[in-house]
Parts: structure tokens; C-alpha cells; sequence
């Protein structure tokens, strides 16, 4: 029973949860990235190269494969050896831009930061004897 105990403690730990928190969240993250970079970035980079799409690109290093050949058909080709550098493409520019929001987002909470670090913080409150002696000033004062 200690192994259980002591394992729902550790669960139960606020960095296991946030940690779990951020991987769900970073999961979800990943998509809309592969949503930019599929379906906005590059067609984008498709137009301009020609290339509508970059998964498609390899060139053949062993065997005689028709050319226009899918990528996955491609590779089913007997004694064939495929260079498939299209994916890496894709994939490296999906981390760039992975990488560049990331980036913003954390120099953007970094400012939120600074900024608060710099408002100045509120006086304390008189404590209630230097009330007291305030108004023993004033009115001596008068």
C-alpha cells in the first residue's frame, strides 16, 4: 500500500498536473501549427516554387520509378531506394514556425512581466500608532 500512497502523492504534485496541462495543451498546439503551416504556409511557398505539394518531393536514388510517381506508391516499388527530402521540408518548416510563436509568446509574457515588476507598489498603510501620532501633530500643529 506505500507504493500506492506514495505514488498518488506524487501525481497529486501541482508540477505533475501542470506539467500534464502544458503536454495536453502542447499537443493541441501542434495541430494548429500543422493547420498553418499545411494549409496556409505552404501554399503559399507552393506557389511560388510550382511544387503544390512538398511530401511529394524525392528523387531516386536506386531503380526505375515513373516519374509523377506518389511518394507512398513510390516506395513500394521492389528494389527501389527513394532521397524523400519533401517531408523534411514540411517538417522543418512547421518547427520554424513552431519555434517563432513560442518565441513571441514568451517575449510576450516577459513584457507583461516587466511591466508589473515596474508599477510601484501602493504605500503601506499608517499602522494604527503612527495614526496616532499624526494626529497628535496635527494638533499640536493648530
Amino acid at each position: 500500500m506505500g507504493l500506492i500512497k506514495e505514488f498518488k502523492e506524487f501525481a497529486m504534485r501541482g508540477n505533475v498536473i501542470d506539467l500534464a496541462v502544458g503536454v495536453i495543451i502542447g499537443g493541441a498546439f501542434g495541430k494548429i501549427v500543422d493547420s498553418v503551416v499545411n494549409d496556409l504556409v505552404m501554399p503559399l511557398i507552393s506557389a511560388i516554387i510550382g511544387k503544390p505539394d512538398f511530401s511529394s518531393l524525392y528523387i531516386v536514388l536506386k531503380g526505375t520509378i515513373v516519374e509523377g510517381t506518389p511518394l507512398a506508391e513510390a516506395r513500394k516499388v521492389a528494389g527501389s531506394s527513394i532521397f524523400a527530402y519533401g517531408n523534411f521540408i514540411t517538417i522543418a518548416i512547421n518547427f520554424m514556425l513552431l519555434a517563432l510563436v513560442i518565441f513571441l509568446l514568451i517575449k510576450g509574457i516577459n513584457t507583461l512581466k516587466k511591466k508589473q515588476e515596474a508599477a510601484p507598489a501602493a504605500p503601506p498603510a499608517p499602522t494604527a500608532q503612527e495614526q496616532l501620532l499624526a494626529e497628535i501633530r496635527d494638533l499640536l500643529k493648530k
